[in-house]
């Protein structure tokens, strides 16, 4: 898995949505990734998804459905999008 990697996800309804993989980061350690719908026309529509492992070794993608733990890895993401900032500026 990259970034702008390109993935489709299945929701609840059985329907297929793409979306591209604006990056990934590790947070208390565990790794997420920051996905944005290709459908979208708001860049900053980013959905976070916890990366796990399943059965057979694959990678899934599981929902964020605790508060606490997705305002971490959303700190953590715009922390490491404003440490590139800076570094783009020196």
């Amino acid at each position: 898995m990259e970034e702008d990697e390109v993935v489709v996800l299945i929701d609840e309804d059985g329907t297929e949505h793409e979306f591209s993989i604006e990056g990934l980061i590790e947070v208390d350690g565990n790794e997420y990734a920051i996905v944005i719908p290709l459908d979208s026309e708001n860049e900053d529509e980013g959905i976070i998804l916890r990366v796990e492992g399943d059965d057979e070794g694959e990678k899934v993608f599981s929902e964020v459905e605790d508060d606490l733990e997705w305002k971490r890895v959303a700190d953590a993401w715009e922390a490491s999008l404003d440490e590139e900032e800076e570094d783009d500026l020196d």
